[in-house]
């Protein structure tokens, strides 16, 4: 939905005669980027109107505020928050947010009051560092508008929360807090802004700005799990597991007091103190000077954390008031409930749960601490267990639509979007269609499969020119050939895969082509689109280069003899591989296992679930060894960690939802439930639940309606959406 807007783009006055800077690039290329001016990072902007309000205009229902700032906003009405955004994009398809604030709103004087943040990092967080900066709003009831961002509007630029370092990948900032400097009551109807200057409109004709297709974020209060005065002055506080949020207290101490915030994911050794140096690079000490009056502290942008150590003037604290602010993207929590009678699978379900849930902002971040990037291969696994904890396909669906529109920057589609940072990863590039088919098979949306296919199509045309004669792609330099990550978990993978990658033919980055091939071609199928199937020609081409017929595996590359378990997998999956070979590669997991990083186990998994091998996945969900989800228990997780283990990665984040390979694995291919037709209009039905289970209960939420299955001492009761077939092997 776009919007004919009335209303005028308002800016702060320093940026207004500022050129706006171009960030998109392939990442090879080399761009010259000015250094950004400092005096413009971590710039707080306060704008606000006061607004008069009869009965005629509250009565009409609903009154919609049509609302959109860059880089984010923070909403207030009558001193009560209401909402923020928008999810980041790019300027020609700028997000704008519709939020419906009659019960905000009252009979006479109202106060609009919005806090824009304009961060001026090039990053993968936020779509900034190109000068572009301001707010845009209407309220309307009914057909009439009520107001709109003009020059009535009054503002001012704030100092009270002032940038310290920079942190992660330039992600943000640590904060600086001066209760001295705040306006208080600035949210509020009786506010003197007086001194505040009119705002400066300005041009916004390079921007099209689209409804954010996704809900807003869902923010909320959570109280500590624990409090533990150490000493006077000195607190730690637990919240019993890993969110993402701000920390909030209040504070009444002298003015000039300082009171210092640490946050982490977890204690330093003696558990006495929070490790805010953190293992994933991310320096989360904030420090907050206090005013003399009653203060409240409370940073601008979130983290990642679960402890937090205050420290400051005994007399001051209000320990009280110790409270997280949490947010992300709204979670029925009934909409996914598994339990069985394997109680670590229970522990490794919920901890699956708990990573997407907080990976899940407006967009999907591989990490919300170090780069809070949406990354195109992790969404592969992140969208597949989100559709199904939340029932809601929205969010999936907007990402794939923000990576098929990158092909602007490059056809073959980047590896990180939204943000400025330019960055191509070839392996990540290759799933996206599967993505596509993914959503497409649980939505049924054929629309979308149709507005999707020509990026799918540009892509196969840009990875066509890297092949060779036999179809194969070799020498893919302008995006880095990942086969999977930490370098140290690809079991030894025999291929120079620098940036840009070696000379030579591989197998990892072919066989996810002949994947993507055969994917492109199940759309042109459903789309009724002719074609030329060169399916078959490619895999007679990959067996003659990497087929090793004596040991019935493929070797990494053709002047390779190793065989790394990545090298075998995929041409399992993609159904590359001869008959001859299955027992041969099954053999090779069950023995080398998980010899990869999380990521890849995702495909592991599904490639067993391909030749029905369904006991070897459970031996490998439910393991305890180095490389599982119960060693990332054994260390105490609470959500999934970037790796199996804190050590096993040089920065090791301990949220990150490409771990959660379970979700998909034990509900579609364990319990055995997935659409048989688009849409669950058709719902397919075979269990392969261990022998050792004697009880299992899920409730699944599905856009046909809602499943719930028990099984117990052999026993199953089933209820499934009225009037749809369920289909049983």
């Amino acid at each position: 939905m776009t919007h004919e807007w009335q209303a005028n783009w308002l800016t702060d006055c320093s940026f207004i005669n500022l050129a706006k800077s171009y960030l998109y690039h392939k990442e090879l290329e080399a761009s010259e980027v000015e250094p950004h001016d400092p005096d413009l990072q971590h710039h707080h902007w306060y704008v606000r109107t006061v607004v008069n309000l009869d009965d005629k205009a509250l009565d009409e229902g609903k009154i919609w505020l049509h609302l959109t700032a860059d880089d984010y906003y923070k909403l207030y009405i009558n001193g009560e928050f209401v909402a923020q955004g928008p999810a980041q994009n790019d300027a020609k398809h700028y997000y704008f947010n519709r939020i419906d604030v009659r019960s905000y709103l009252k009979v006479g004087k109202n106060v609009m009051a919005v806090h824009v943040y304009y961060q001026g990092l090039l990053n993968r967080a936020y779509n900034s560092a190109d000068y572009r900066q301001g707010l845009l709003a209407e309220l309307w009831a009914g057909d009439n508008l009520l107001v709109k961002t003009d020059r009535d509007w009054k503002a001012k630029r704030v100092h009270d929360n002032r940038p310290g370092v920079k942190f992660g990948y330039d992600t943000q900032f640590t904060e600086h807090l001066d209760a001295r400097q705040s306006e208080r009551g600035w949210t509020e109807v009786g506010y003197d802004d007086s001194d505040w200057a009119h705002a400066e409109e300005a041009e916004h004709t390079d921007y099209t700005f689209i409804l954010q297709p996704t809900p807003l974020l869902a923010v909320y209060k959570k109280q500590p799990l624990r409090v533990e005065r150490l000493a006077p002055g000195h607190y730690l506080i637990d919240f019993g597991s890993e969110l993402t949020g701000q920390f909030a207290m209040n504070a009444h101490g002298n003015a000039g007091e300082q009171v210092q915030i640490f946050s982490g994911e977890e204690l330093l050794p003696g558990d006495q103190a929070v490790r805010y140096e953190m293992r994933c690079n991310c320096l989360y000490h904030d420090q907050w000077t206090l005013s003399g009056d009653i203060d409240v502290f409370e940073t601008y942008d979130y983290k990642a954390f679960r402890y937090v150590e205050v420290q400051g003037p005994e007399a001051a604290l209000r320990p009280e008031s110790f409270h997280a602010v949490v947010r992300h993207y709204p979670l029925d929590e009934q909409s996914c409930v598994l339990h069985s009678s394997d109680e670590l699978m229970n522990q490794i379900f919920d901890i699956c749960k708990k990573v997407v849930q907080y990976g899940s902002q407006e967009n999907y971040v591989d990490c919300p601490s170090r780069e809070k990037g949406q990354y195109l291969g992790d969404n592969t696994i992140i969208g597949h267990s989100h559709m199904l904890l939340s029932g809601d396909l929205r969010l999936y669906r907007k990402a794939i639509e923000q990576f098929g529109r990158s092909s602007f920057v490059c056809g073959g589609i980047m590896a990180v979007v939204p943000g400025h940072f330019m960055q191509e990863i070839a392996d990540f590039s290759l799933q996206w269609p599967m993505q596509v088919m993914t959503y497409y098979r649980y939505s049924g949306d054929t629309a979308f499969l149709q507005a999707m296919y020509p990026y799918a199509e540009g892509l196969l045309r840009h990875f066509e020119k890297f092949e060779r004669g036999d179809g194969l792609l070799e020498g893919v330099t302008d995006k880095w050939n990942l086969v999977d990550w930490p370098q140290n978990l690809r079991d030894n993978y025999d291929f120079e895969l620098s940036r840009p990658v070696g000379p030579g033919c591989h197998n990892v980055i072919n066989a996810l082509y002949i994947g993507c091939v055969g994917t492109v071609n199940e759309i042109r199928e459903l789309l009724g689109f002719a074609y030329e199937n060169r399916l078959p020609q490619l895999k007679r081409s990959f067996l003659e280069a990497f087929y090793d017929k004596k040991n019935g595996l493929f070797t990494d590359s053709e002047q390779s003899t190793h065989h790394a378990l990545h090298a075998n997998v995929l041409p399992l999956l993609f159904h590359i591989a001869p008959e001859e070979s299955v027992s041969a590669i099954v053999d090779m997991i069950r023995t080398k296992r998980f010899a990869c990083g999380v990521y890849f186990s995702y495909f592991v998994m599904k490639a067993l679930a391909e030749v029905a091998e369904y006991e070897l996945i459970y031996d490998l969900l439910s393991a305890d060894d180095e490389h599982s989800w119960g060693n990332m228990l054994k260390e105490g997780a609470t959500t999934c960690f970037e790796a199996w283990g804190k050590d096993q990665k040089w920065n090791t984040s301990l949220c990150h939802p490409w771990a959660s390979g379970p979700v998909p694995l034990l509900i579609e291919d364990i319990i055995g439930l997935k659409p048989a037709k688009p849409g669950w209009q058709e719902i397919a039905f075979c269990p392969k639940l261990p022998a050792t289970w004697t009880s299992l209960s899920l409730q699944l939420n599905v856009p046909t309606g809602t499943i719930r299955l028990s099984f117990e001492n052999g026993v199953w009761t089933e209820s499934f959406p009225p009037g749809i077939p369920v289909i049983r092997a």
